[in-house]
C-alpha cells in the first residue's frame, strides 16, 4: 500500500475500517476525547467529594490523583452530568472492583476441578 504525504504532521495512517485519518485528525479526536475524560472526573469529584465510596478513606489536593472515577454501569460513554453513573473509588478498590468479577468466573467455572482453585 502507498502512502501519500501531505506534509509535516500529515500523514495518512490507514486504518482498519472507515474512512482514513491523518495523524493531525487523530491528535485532535484524542485531545477531546481527553478533554471529556477530565471534564466528567472534575464533575465526579465535586458531587461526590474527595472520598473513596467504598473504603471511605478521605483525600485531599495533594493526593486526590489516586482517586479514580468508576462507571457503575460500566460504559465509559455514559457520563450524566449529575453523576448518577459515577461513583469515586480510590485506586486499590478501582482495582478491586474490576477483579472481583474474574475472581468469581474463576471460582465457578464447572471446567476447572475444584482441588486446583488454590
Amino acid at each position: 500500500m502507498r502512502r501519500k504525504r501531505l506534509g509535516a504532521g500529515n500523514k495518512i495512517v490507514p486504518g482498519k475500517s472507515g474512512p482514513r485519518q491523518t495523524v493531525d485528525e487523530i491528535v485532535a479526536e484524542l485531545k477531546k476525547t481527553s478533554r471529556r475524560d477530565s471534564d466528567y472526573r472534575k464533575r465526579s469529584l465535586e458531587i461526590h467529594g474527595l472520598i473513596c465510596a467504598k473504603c471511605a478513606r478521605e483525600f485531599d489536593e495533594t493526593n486526590k490523583h489516586l482517586l479514580t472515577v468508576h462507571h457503575k454501569d460500566g460504559n465509559h460513554q455514559n457520563n450524566p452530568s449529575d453523576g448518577s453513573n459515577w461513583e469515586n473509588l480510590c485506586a486499590y478498590c478501582h482495582e478491586d472492583e474490576h477483579t472481583r468479577g474474574r475472581l468469581g468466573d474463576y471460582l465457578s467455572d464447572p471446567d476447572i476441578p475444584k482441588g486446583s482453585r488454590g
